[in-house]
């Protein structure tokens, strides 16, 4: 069977989603058919933070993005050295993206 030649996508991106949203802290769930990722910025010291950004997809797209996240750190670390990950902050409450290791059920 022959593979198909890739088809060309435009994508096209609007003024404000060009800006884009800083987050640092990001939380992710799943249901068996799709993974929520809710991007959020917190401030340090501060009591909550606010979702920015929520994403939806199912499990193979999830599985997709983990593989193309994986392949530009490697190439970023290859041009620019290797990213440190720092530890906890002073107050003993981690902030930022992390591992939690279970996902909840959403």
């Amino acid at each position: 069977m022959e593979a198909q030649p890739r088809q060309q996508i435009n994508i096209e991106l609007g003024e404000k989603e060009a800006e884009g949203v800083y987050a640092n802290m990001a939380m992710i769930t799943h249901s068996p058919t799709e993974i929520v990722i809710d991007f959020a910025r917190i401030m340090p010291g501060a009591p909550k933070a606010r979702v920015l950004s929520r994403i939806i997809m199912t499990p193979m797209h999830a599985k997709l993005l983990e593989k193309a996240l994986s392949d530009n750190i490697k190439k970023f670390e290859g041009q620019f050295g290797e990213i440190k990950i720092h530890g906890i902050p002073n107050s003993g409450k981690p902030i930022g993206f992390e591992s939690s290791g279970d996902a909840t059920e959403k």
